[in-house]
């Protein structure tokens, strides 16, 4: 199950609930659920190094969530729709806000459990969570067409793909 880029129509006959689901503990869970957002959080915060965050950055982070109902991975859209249904009506937590290390051991230990998932759908996971770490740092520079992300970033980035298994 691969996932399709972001934009791209739903695929025809998906699963309103994906059975995957089911092999987690609840710890698992809201550690799976909860990780896209520590992401954008820690993208989006101030830094050394790193370029005035703006509102369009922290919006570019929840437009990258948002994009995963369009993923053709059962997983990432059940992370989706199990994030909405949290905050449905309600304010976002912002007990979520820690240090890059403890996202970092998140990352890892997220990377562990999908060690039980359809390796797309981990893929698939791992990737949508970078990218929205990867968005909230393009939008940072966006007022600076064509400049790459600012070596701060870069770093925060390649870090985080890192821990999340991806380079």
């Amino acid at each position: 199950m691969s996932h399709s880029v972001a934009g791209e129509p739903p695929s025809a006959g998906r699963r309103a609930a994906p059975s995957t689901t089911a092999v987690y503990s609840a710890a698992e869970w809201d550690l799976l659920t909860g990780l896209p957002g520590r992401v954008l959080v820690a993208a989006a915060a101030p830094g050394p190094g790193r370029p005035r965050r703006t509102v369009a950055a922290g919006l570019a982070g929840l437009d990258a969530v948002a994009a995963g109902r369009a993923f053709d991975s059962d997983l990432v859209r059940a992370v989706v729709a199990a994030i909405y249904a949290r905050h449905d009506g309600a304010s976002p937590p912002v007990d979520r806000l820690t240090d890059v290390v403890d996202l970092l051991a998140a990352c890892r230990a997220a990377t562990r459990v999908l060690r039980r998932a359809d390796p797309a759908d981990s893929a698939a996971y791992r990737q949508w969570v970078q990218s929205v770490a990867a968005r909230v740092c393009r939008a940072a520079t966006a007022g600076a067409e064509g400049l790459p992300p600012a070596p701060a970033d870069r770093r925060f980035l390649d870090r985080l793909g890192g821990a999340l298994g991806l380079g």
